[in-house]
């Protein structure tokens, strides 16, 4: 069985617009939902990047049932792990326990906004893992003095601490990461179909852990205008993690995507209004493991057909194939 989720992707959505969505996602029987960390959009033609804690915070007023969750949080560079502590649990509150905080090592495009430089991956690795060790003694609750490689944490304390902390995903590009998440994670985010990922992340202690994946899909009644879509706001997609972690501004996306063409996006992104499509595009995470894929509609002002469109045809057709 693989729940079927949807994405809040804050680089080409409003803050009032990502709420709206959410709820219609909901409505739309979505098993969870999960939310972008962005301070920029990867190219200027997604054109938004809202304060995705804001927008939690409102989806959490705003919904019931649908689970949230961030996809994913750096706690290291733009923001303090204990304040990313202190933001998780509000949450938490807000939503009454259907949060999830997930958290990864973080993209240059957004952390380096606060001018401290990027550091290498190996260190930022080390970052994070400082960073998740952080956040659980907060969530455990009382008071947390630390002086690490990385952090300072002077007597801090949640003084609103839900009675079930959120569950802590951790993102997974490689063999490193898979180790930190399978050691420190409640369970596994990856955005590629890699058996290779989940079986490494079993190896460090993940087994029996969820696992949830993310695929971008273009919806329209119109294929030709679904492609065309997808190559203008999501062709910086396929250029892999170790290439979209370093670079530090939409218009470097840009440039390394100048030869990327509709037809190199239409061959890895669904595009269209057939549901057999987008089925197949989910069997390879269903077949890799993954306990949960969360689709990404391409194109903010799409969202409202896209999401009828779910609940009449795509998400029936994805629970017959997969259960949910």
């Amino acid at each position: 069985m693989v729940q079927i989720g949807y994405t809040m992707m804050t680089e080409q959505a409003g803050p009032r617009d990502l709420v709206d969505h959410v709820v219609r996602a909901e409505e739309a029987g979505f098993d969870f939902s999960v939310a972008s960390d962005h301070s920029s959009p990867w190219l200027r033609s997604q054109g938004h990047a809202p304060y995705v804690w804001s927008v939690l915070g409102a989806a959490a007023h705003a919904t019931s049932r649908i689970p949230l969750m961030t996809y994913v949080t750096c706690p290291t560079v733009r923001y303090h792990p204990a304040v990313v502590a202190q933001k998780a649990a509000t949450v938490q509150l807000l939503s009454e326990g259907r949060f999830r905080l997930g958290l990864g090592s973080g993209e240059n495009l957004n952390e380096h906004v606060v001018g401290t430089g990027w550091p290498s991956v190996d260190v930022r690795h080390a970052m994070l893992a400082e960073a998740v060790e952080i956040i659980r003694a907060l969530f455990d609750g009382g008071q947390v003095t630390h002086r690490g490689a990385h952090f300072d944490v002077d007597s801090a304390r949640l003084w609103d601490l839900p009675e079930q902390p959120p569950p802590i995903g951790i993102a997974v590009s490689g063999d490193r990461s898979c180790a930190l998440a399978g050691r420190l994670g409640d369970l596994v985010i990856a955005t590629e179909p890699k058996r290779s990922l989940l079986d490494a992340f079993d190896r460090y202690g993940g087994t029996g852990k969820p696992r949830v994946g993310q695929l971008p899909v273009s919806y329209d009644p119109d294929r030709g205008t679904a492609i065309r879509r997808a190559h203008e706001q999501f062709r910086w997609f396929g250029l892999g993690w170790k290439v979209n972690s370093e670079l530090p501004h939409p218009d470097a996306f840009a440039s390394a995507t100048r030869f990327v063409t509709e037809g190199d996006v239409a061959d890895a992104v669904p595009c269209g209004d057939d549901p057999g499509a987008f089925v197949d595009a989910v069997r390879p995470y269903a077949e890799a493991g993954f306990t949960e894929v969360a689709l990404v509609q391409i194109g903010g002002d799409t969202q409202e057909r896209y999401l009828d469109w779910c609940r009449t045809t795509l998400l029936p057709a994805l629970r017959r194939e997969f259960g949910g």
